[in-house]
């Protein structure tokens, strides 16, 4: 039977990228999204990849999302958690609720969407669970507080839950993205994208594809012996 793959904040950038690789995978693709419905259904269009609006970050609007798809497309067996966003500030500048919206986002939605699909793995003895950190979240970023603690958050998730999905055949592992030519990176000033390009030993910004073939290798079905890895996608900009 195919197996039915869930990508969070799939409509667009590095989410986009994966979805497209897990379709030509062979998976059956469903793309989370919690935005623009416009971009979503032109998304659904191009692709033919079904698109499901909810907020990761909503516990209870995850697990009623989660069982949509099960109930329209069956039972999700992999979940790549993608879905993030910024509120960057210096500490003295940034609020409480900058803080909170991006750990409960990027955080949390990892949570609440493994809390929604874990069972259902551990019933039918597979799973595959690919979140998505960040290399701000191992080297720590000016700025980003926030998304660095978020992101680093997850790469500890990713190790713990791990522990617990190996005897019931869930693999979960972790993608730690360097900067990627997407429109979260367009945001960021001209002369500042220069400067870190500049710390990039290969020179230049990676593309969505390139993560999106890291989440084809953790999910395909003979990669049953690595689990709590993270995959360090940067252009060599850290390592360690």
């Amino acid at each position: 039977m195919t197996k039915v793959a869930i990508v969070t904040g799939g409509t667009r950038g590095i989410g986009e990228g994966i979805c497209l690789a897990l379709q030509a995978q062979g998976r059956s693709v469903v793309a989370n999204y919690a935005g623009n419905e416009e971009k979503a259904r032109a998304f659904t269009e191009r692709t033919g990849i079904p698109a499901y609006k909810w907020d990761v970050g909503d516990h209870e609007a995850t697990m009623a999302g989660c069982q949509r798809v099960a109930e329209e497309i069956g039972p999700i067996d992999i979940v790549v958690n993608n879905a993030g966003v910024t509120r960057d500030g210096v500490l003295h500048k940034m609020t409480w609720e900058d803080w909170n919206e991006v750990i409960r986002i990027n955080l949390g939605g990892c949570f609440n969407m493994a809390k929604a699909t874990f069972p259902g793995m551990r019933e039918r003895g597979w799973g595959r669970v690919v979140n998505i950190g960040s290399v701000n979240g191992q080297a720590g970023q000016y700025g980003q507080v926030n998304y660095a603690a978020a992101k680093s958050g997850i790469h500890g998730f990713t190790k713990a839950l791990a522990q617990e999905g190996a005897k019931f055949g869930i693999t979960v592992n972790a993608i730690a993205p360097g900067y990627i030519d997407t429109d979260m990176v367009a945001a960021v000033p001209e002369t500042v994208l220069e400067k870190i390009v500049a710390k990039i030993p290969v020179g230049r910004l990676g593309n969505a594809h390139e993560i999106a073939r890291g989440v084809t290798f953790f999910t395909c079905d003979d990669a049953t012996f690595v689990t709590g890895s993270t995959m360090s996608i940067n252009g060599g900009q850290h390592m360690y």
